[in-house]
């Protein structure tokens, strides 16, 4: 009789992951998807409460997780925590939007933007892949950024140029660490419902072009990342390092 294939597993049991920004909104929803998938998260943010009870209603559910206050643009505290803990699974949902005209950015909101954007996610990258390559382990470096890593956008310059940055960052990474199999990648998605955007589907002007560029006639969901996340965490995701999922209902199609 024929010997078929197995699909590779979507199980996270006996994985630690890491996910950053965690309190609400993506990162609430990736931290789900990975202790849902039998993985211990740490959840970790900088305001304790609302980490607080995202983390009090995974363990409502049966799931494995703890809170973890933590400044990602710290980097000390950033770099301690690697060298004291090792993760399976790291996924980077911290992230902060200045939306203005590029004339208009002034020093301090583009100081701000790349600090949390660009330069938080390259160090807790290095400190991720460092604590692995000292353990000798594989792992997954997950990062949310953005279909605006692959696009321009109005008043989006600043975001932009992050997002650029971060799909570069993580295409040289990919090739420096594979030979350790350690995975990184990221979701790109496009515009999704959480308090961070409400501010744009609020403007009229922008909500219908956000409309007029979604191909699939919808704005996205916070489950809509995170079976991409899930995947990209598992071994069902093996073969897949220093590329982007796009999440963005058909966006960059054109």
């Amino acid at each position: 009789m024929t010997e078929l294939p197995r699909t590779p597993s979507f199980s996270l049991s006996g994985k630690t992951a890491l996910v950053t920004g965690a309190s609400s909104g993506i990162g609430q929803g990736c931290a789900v998807a990975l202790a849902e998938a039998g993985a211990h998260v740490v959840c970790a943010a900088r305001g304790a409460d609302r980490l607080n009870d995202t983390v009090a209603a995974l363990q409502a559910q049966g799931w494995s997780a703890e809170a973890l206050v933590l400044d990602q643009g710290d980097l000390g505290a950033l770099e301690q925590l690697f060298l004291t803990r090792s993760f399976d699974i790291v996924v980077n949902s911290a992230g902060v939007a200045r939306h203005s005209a590029a004339i208009e950015t002034t020093p301090k909101d583009f100081d701000v933007v790349t600090s949390v954007n660009l330069r938080s996610a390259y160090f807790l990258s290095a400190y991720a892949a460092r604590a692995l390559i000292e353990a000798g382990k594989p792992g997954s470096i997950i990062h949310i950024s953005s279909q605006m890593g692959h696009v321009g956008g109005v008043d989006r310059a600043l975001y932009c140029a992050t997002k650029h940055g971060l799909e570069g960052m993580v295409k040289s990474m990919a090739i420096e660490w594979g030979k350790q199999g350690i995975r990184i990648n990221t979701v790109c998605p496009t515009f999704i419902r959480t308090p961070l955007t409400q501010s744009t589907f609020d403007n009229p002007e922008r909500a219908a072009w956000i409309m007029e560029k979604i191909k699939l006639d919808r704005v996205g969901e916070v489950e809509d990342i995170m079976g991409a996340v899930r995947y990209l965490a598992s071994d069902a995701s093996a073969l897949v390092t220093g590329t982007s999922m796009l999440i963005d209902g058909g966006w960059t199609a054109d």
